[in-house]
Order: C-alpha cells, then sequence, then structure tokens
C-alpha cells in the first residue's frame, strides 16, 4: 500500500474511533456495576469465546494461512460503533451495546498481539512465521482508538451540545470511509476478488451468524432481558472491520490478510439488516 492510502486508512480508523468517543460517558463504563451480569456475558464472549470460534472454524474450513489469519484478526478485535448503530436499530439495549463496545476496546488493545502471535505461528509455516512486538503493537493501537475515543469524550464532558451535534455527521463519515476502505481493499484485489470470496465468504458468514446465536442464547439461559440478549448477540457478532484491516496493513503490512476482514464488513451490513428486522418485528 502507498503512503497516501496509509495515511488514510490510519486518519479514517481515528474518525471512527472519534465518533465512538462522541457517545460516550464514563458512565458507560461504570455500567459493569449497574449490570455485571450482563455486561460480564458480554465480554466473556467477546474476549474469550469469539477467538475461540474463530480458531475453530479458520482450522475446519481449508484456508490459506492469509485468509485464516486474516479471520484470527477480526475474532480478536473489539466491536464497533457499527454494533451499537444496529443495535439502536433492532431495538436492543443501546447502553449496554455502548458499554460493551466500551471496555472490550479497552480490554482487546491487550489481548489483540496475543491472539495474532498466535495465529502467526499456528497458521504460517516455519521460515514464514513473524514475530508481533507487543508492546509496539499495544502502543500502535493505542494511538489509533483509545486516544481519539478519549478525545470525543472530553469534547462530550464540556461540550456536550457540539459533541450532540457532531456525533450524526462524524457517524455517517465513519460509515463512508469504512465503506471506501472496504472497496479499497476489494479493489486492491480485484484480480483475485471472485476467489477471494470464495475463499472467505463462507467462513466470514459462518463466524458472523454462528457468534450472533450464541451471544443470544447465552443470555437467553441466563435469563437475562430480550433487549439485552439483542445487545450481547450482536456485540458477539459484529466486529470492528475498520480496526481490523487497519491492523493487517498498517501494522502487519499485508494487504491480504486485510481481505478476509473486508469481505466479512460486506456481508456483515446484510446479517446487521436481518437482525434489524427480527429485533423490530419481536417488539412489534
Amino acid at each position: 500500500m502507498d503512503k497516501i492510502s496509509t495515511i488514510f486508512l490510519g486518519i479514517s480508523l481515528v474518525i471512527v474511533m472519534l465518533g465512538m468517543g462522541l457517545s460516550l460517558t464514563l458512565n458507560d463504563f461504570k455500567r459493569i456495576f449497574v449490570k455485571p451480569k450482563a455486561v460480564l456475558l458480554g465480554l466473556a464472549n467477546q474476549i474469550f469465546i469469539l477467538p475461540i470460534v474463530g480458531f475453530i472454524l479458520a482450522s475446519l474450513f481449508s484456508l490459506k494461512p492469509e485468509i485464516a489469519i486474516g479471520i484470527m484478526i477480526l475474532a480478536a478485535c473489539p466491536g464497533g460503533t457499527t454494533s451499537n448503530l444496529i443495535c439502536h436499530l433492532a431495538k436492543g439495549d443501546t447502553a449496554l451495546s455502548v458499554s460493551l463496545t466500551a471496555i472490550s476496546s479497552l480490554i482487546t488493545i491487550v489481548t489483540i498481539p496475543f491472539i495474532i502471535n498466535f495465529s502467526l505461528e499456528y497458521f504460517l509455516e516455519q521460515g514464514q512465521i513473524i514475530e508481533l512486538p507487543v508492546v509496539k503493537t499495544i502502543v500502535q493501537i493505542l494511538g489509533v482508538t483509545i486516544i481519539p475515543v478519549t478525545i470525543g469524550m472530553v469534547i462530550k464532558k464540556y461540550n456536550n451540545a457540539y459533541a450532540e451535534k457532531m456525533e450524526k455527521p462524524v457517524r455517517k463519515a465513519s460509515a463512508i470511509v469504512m465503506l471506501i476502505i472496504i472497496l479499497g481493499v476489494c479493489f486492491k484485489e480485484k484480480n483475485n476478488l471472485i476467489e477471494s470470496f470464495k475463499a472467505a465468504g463462507l467462513v466470514a458468514i459462518t463466524l458472523n451468524l454462528l457468534t450472533l446465536f450464541i451471544g443470544y442464547y447465552s443470555a437467553k439461559l441466563l435469563k437475562l432481558s430480550k433487549k439485552s440478549a439483542i445487545s450481547i448477540a450482536i456485540e458477539s457478532g459484529v466486529q470492528n472491520g475498520t480496526l481490523a484491516i487497519t491492523i493487517a496493513i498498517l501494522i502487519l503490512e499485508n494487504n491480504t490478510y486485510a481481505v478476509a476482514p473486508a469481505i466479512y464488513s460486506l456481508l456483515m451490513f446484510f446479517t446487521g439488516g436481518i437482525v434489524v428486522y427480527l429485533g423490530t418485528r419481536k417488539k412489534a
């Protein structure tokens, strides 16, 4: 990827995370003490179950190493602003969704490097293996995620009217830049696009649907409300594709690792639409 594209990708993720920050308050992080069962279940699904499911699927499907690693990068990432929007439209517990996104974003800064290093060692052949420097990776992810989120939260705290005014246009801008990034990856791989869809499409949609299912029914098993179950399902099954693509291209410097997250992000909008339909139909 050329330097201009790399800079654009970094700026795009900053915009997405800034938009998230504009919708957050400290109460979103305190919700773990208010709704501990719902928050802890959502985090368990996000931090532990999702990477395990991703690894099982990446191992069972006959995948190229680059696709398998892309799936694991995606599974290591937290939810994003898209999950909050889908949750809102599906009549889930939006406050719970936002809290899970915020808390998981903090935790995965530490877990992402370890999951990715494990994936690189497992799926690449000897001689191809590269090791991700843990501390450097944490700092890089911190710079493009938590810092802009914090700036957004500070703006909201000290100028709430401006934050509310900017939240909607920044959210729209986030969706636009995410779409541009996905299309950019697809264009970059245009010669192999059909083959990439064949290679990554089935495992990506399976990961998405399976984690949505696990999230929803694990919440029902613990007798949580339907709104909470919808939120946990969405947070378990809708990942931050922009962050996954950024890690693949900027940190690992390998465009092919970004193919699976890009295809997942495209498919995610269709399954998200189904979740919204089911949520609003049941609500009605």
